[in-house]
C-alpha cells in the first residue's frame, strides 16, 4: 500500500506526517519551510508511494475562513497542480496546535523544545492525520 502524508500548512513552516504503509500509524516526518514544500513532496515521493495528500483546512467556530485560509487554498492549488493523479483531501485543523502543544506537554517535552514551532506543527500534522485515521 501506499501512503498518506498530511500537511499543516503555514505562511512560513509547513509540519508534515506521513502513514506507514499499511496506513495505521501516523508519525511526523519533518518541518520545512513553507516555500520548500513542493520540491520537498516531488523528492519524497520518489522512494515513497503516496496515494492521499490531506492538508489541514483552517476555520474558526463558525466555519468561517481565518486568515490563513487562503494560503492553504493557493497551497492546494499548487498541489494540485503538481501531483494531478493524487487525491487532495482537507481536513479541519481547528485547535490542531493547542493541542499539538498539549501533547508535548503530556509526553514530557521540556519546555525549550516546545517553544520550537517546528515541533509544534509536525505533531500537529501527525495527530490530524492519526484522527484521519481513526474516524475513516
Amino acid at each position: 500500500m501506499a501512503r498518506i502524508i498530511c500537511i499543516d500548512y503555514g505562511g512560513k513552516r509547513t509540519g508534515l506526517a506521513v502513514t506507514d504503509p499499511m496506513q495505521i500509524i501516523a508519525t511526523a516526518l519533518t518541518t520545512i519551510p513553507s516555500k520548500e514544500l513542493i520540491p520537498f513532496l516531488k523528492n519524497y515521493m520518489v522512494t515513497e508511494p503516496v496515494e492521499l495528500i490531506l492538508i489541514g483546512e483552517p476555520l474558526n467556530l463558525d466555519d468561517s475562513p481565518t486568515h490563513g485560509t487562503p494560503l492553504v487554498k493557493k497551497a492546494i492549488q499548487d498541489l494540485t497542480k503538481a501531483f494531478p493523479a493524487i487525491p487532495i483531501q482537507t481536513v479541519d485543523e481547528r485547535y490542531s496546535s493547542k493541542l499539538a502543544v498539549r501533547a508535548m506537554v503530556d509526553m514530557g517535552m521540556k519546555k525549550k523544545d516546545r517553544r520550537e514551532k517546528g515541533n509544534i506543527d509536525q505533531i500537529a500534522a501527525t495527530m490530524l492525520l492519526q484522527e484521519f485515521l481513526q474516524n475513516r
